[in-house]
């Protein structure tokens, strides 16, 4: 008969709740400070909501009405150096750690609020009003608060979106030889998403202090906790990955500040992440002035004996049992910090001259400017002076040798690493195999192996992780995709966060990194493993995107791009390129120039443009065709980049335009490219611009279906002949 033996889990998992002791022995000033911020945040909420009702918030007002305790409480631990990241109900602890910031010696409850204190408020109620003061300029909004001198490195629209981020400051925290702490707030529908337990993974296996905080109010939108979980306790996930957990009433205060105090200090210790849980309760439904049970998924005696046990009234009857304040004076404070909130909207709304007691409007001074859009999408250009920039016709045989084109890579990233020890590359097996997959991460792991991360599958932890590593701006991420399907599992953290990160927070923080992305067409890898990732990428806003068609071009794109202070995407190709041999540049600092095409070869009959090893296929289809064609290298692909001067003198000359690439039809990238030749250069057109591409169908396993499937040297052939 089979034995069993009870396992033991490796972390701790605890329960905490204050007593009458715990009350008695905190710090008067300390017990102050809490009041005063919950009744605060309190405040705004309740204004916040005021102007919702009128309609006067664009876009849901998520408010955190019953939910300041645990805001108030894990905060107060930190300081300015600590940073935090959030969800889209994010605003009380945004304005936790603002206050805590501009006030990091406490408040006393009697006495005034500062003017910073009233900065704070004013600018928050701003951009969650979408207004040209607010901290992202009224491009945040409710969901999207940032403020990165405070330590609040955004709230996030997207459901478990900002945890991976976290993982990369806490990491950044510990290789910088800080005692700093990252933490990340999220509810109880976040806690399955795939994102949040790979990151519980990530901080796990790589020990950094990431506090991952669970705010269970009880149901996602109307969801309650206990249908979408078999184990309602949240907390309880901690144990699978190793981490310290603590459970505790999101109601007391003063029991998530000592469940915090805990869990900081086992982190500036060196100890790892850690996970908090608190049990609290949103008052409202999941945006807007109502409550739950007006959408009838809550009753309203469950939402009454949430409301008796509110954490500002918890608050004010130990504060008042032990004499710190007054019935009166806890009162008084109460009534201070409604009055500062209408005090503060008086310069935000005004009344609708003839209209109705009451009825507000935006003061129209104080929107943002629509002229700057699209200002901050990406950083601008840094000067190059002093830098060897050259194009690569400026090689002479002296300054290229004999080389594989993968051995480039990694050479080339050898050397910037060795330069720079603010770099750090991570990925699936690239400290491992002699260079990752193919030999493209070669030597790495031996010279700097505290930079040279290997991590688990897991693309969204890890792409998010260097999301946060790029934000944090201590140091520079160089994330590797062993394909570019991967794309697809990683699409959050590199669409909706990495992508779109600077130009959502207002336009004014960088996200410098760098995306090397490995193409797998003919390599029989199949549907999964087979796609060009350049339309996506194209169409998809914050992204910058080089094409190397040669090691030459490879090592002076790469050169040039790590100078910028956006997100890159490299696009390599496996089979097509990284197994051949060719020049390769000795001087492994040189830079091309930014956003600079090369005209691969000169002709008067027809432009065909492409990029990667579709170029050289593009030279053989022009010799075949028996044209005077000529063939652009695009080498910059994404919208902002693209060389527009070399590609309208080419068609002026030529009037005739293909665009050569080789992936799938649905996916393709000379699909916008083709729409704006036709817009830019129109008249100049003597025939539609051609595209030549794969089929509609992903690469098969089969050698011949996968041939059938990508664009070829014939196809460009017949498209020429249909041209010209």
């Amino acid at each position: 008969m089979a034995t069993t033996t009870k396992l033991k889990p490796a972390a701790q998992w605890v329960e905490l709740r204050t007593t009458k002791s715990d009350w008695d022995s905190a710090d008067p000033r300390l017990l102050q400070t809490m009041l005063v911020q919950l009744n605060l945040i309190r405040a705004f909420e309740e204004y916040v909501l005021e102007l919702a009702g009128q309609k006067l918030i664009n876009g849901p007002a998520h408010s955190s009405i019953g939910q300041e305790g645990g805001a108030v409480g894990s905060i107060l631990p930190l300081v300015s150096a600590d940073q935090i990241n959030g969800s889209h109900r994010g605003h009380h602890q945004f304005l936790a750690k603002a206050l805590g910031h501009v006030s990091p010696d406490g408040f006393d409850a009697k006495a005034d609020f500062s003017p910073e204190v009233r900065d704070v408020l004013y600018r928050t109620l701003s951009e969650i009003a979408g207004l040209a003061d607010g901290y992202c300029n009224g491009r945040g909004g409710s969901m999207h608060l940032q403020w990165t001198e405070a330590g609040a490195m955004g709230t996030n629209a997207i459901v478990g979106g900002a945890v991976p981020f976290a993982v990369g400051f806490g990491w950044a925290d510990r290789h910088a030889g800080t005692d700093n702490v990252a933490f990340t707030y999220f509810g109880d529908g976040a806690v399955n998403i795939g994102s949040v337990l790979e990151s519980f993974n990530l901080a796990s296996a790589w020990s950094t202090p990431t506090c991952f905080f669970i705010e269970n109010n009880q149901y996602a939108v109307s969801t309650n906790v206990g249908e979408a979980t078999g184990e309602a306790r949240l907390s309880g996930r901690g144990l699978g990955f190793g981490i310290p957990s603590w459970r505790v009433d999101g109601q007391d205060t003063l029991a998530v500040y000592l469940a915090t105090k805990a869990a900081v200090d086992y982190m500036r210790n060196g100890g790892g992440p850690t996970i908090i849980e608190a049990d609290t309760y949103r008052y409202f439904h999941q945006n807007g002035p109502f409550p739950g049970s007006a959408f009838g998924y809550r009753t309203k005696d469950e939402e009454k004996s949430w409301r008796d046990r509110d954490p500002i009234a918890i608050m004010e009857q130990h504060i008042v049992r032990r004499g710190i304040l007054t019935a009166d004076e806890a009162k008084d404070l109460r009534a201070r910090s409604k009055a500062i909130m209408q005090e503060i909207g008086t310069t935000v709304v005004e009344p609708v001259p003839g209209g109705k007691p009451g009825q507000l409007q935006i003061q129209s001074q104080l929107w943002p400017d629509p002229a700057n859009i699209n200002t901050g999408i990406r950083g601008d250009i840094p000067s190059f002076e002093g830098l060897t920039v050259k194009d690569d016709s400026e090689l002479g045989p002296d300054d290229l040798e004999q080389k594989k084109f993968v051995d480039v890579v990694a050479e080339v990233m050898h050397r910037r690493m060795e330069q720079d020890s603010s770099i750090v590359v991570l990925g699936e097996d690239v400290h491992r195999l002699n260079g990752g997959s193919r030999g493209a991460t070669k030597g790495l792991a031996d010279d700097f192996p505290d930079r040279t991360l290997g991590t688990p599958i897991s693309e969204n932890a890890f792409t998010g992780f260097g999301g946060g590593l790029a934000l944090d701006g201590r140091y520079y991420p160089v994330v590797e995709l062993m394909y570019a399907d991967f794309l697809w599992v990683a699409a959050d953290q590199l669409f909706n966060q990495i992508g779109k990160a600077r130009h959502m927070f207002g336009g004014k923080h960088d996200m410098p990194l760098l995306l090397r992305i490995k193409i797998g067409t003919n390599t029989g890898y199949g549907s999964q493993h087979s796609m060009d990732p350049a339309g996506i990428l194209a169409t998809s806003v914050g992204w910058r995107i080089i094409a190397p068609s040669s090691a030459v071009d490879y090592v002076g794109l790469l050169n040039t791009a790590m100078r910028l202070k956006d997100p890159v995407a490299v696009l390599e190709h496996d089979a097509d390129l990284y197994k051949t041999v060719g020049d390769a540049p000795k001087d492994l600092d040189f830079l091309l120039p930014f956003g600079k095409a090369a005209v691969r070869r000169q002709g008067e009959d027809v432009t065909v443009i492409s990029y990667l090893s579709m170029v050289a296929r593009a030279l053989e289809a022009v010799d075949k065709a028996g044209v005077d064609g000529e063939v652009i290298d695009l080498r910059w692909l994404d919208k902002a980049s693209v060389d527009w001067d070399t590609i309208g003198e080419s068609i002026r000359k030529t009037n005739r335009v293909i665009i050569v690439e080789q992936g799938s039809a649905g996916t393709s990238y000379g699909g916008w490219m083709a729409d704006e030749i036709q817009r830019r250069f129109f008249d100049w057109l003597d025939a539609p611009v051609l595209r030549v591409s794969g089929s509609e169908s992903s690469p098969s396993i089969s050698k011949v279906l996968e041939a059938a499937a990508l664009a070829t040297t014939d196809d460009i052939v017949a498209a020429i002949a249909e041209i010209v």
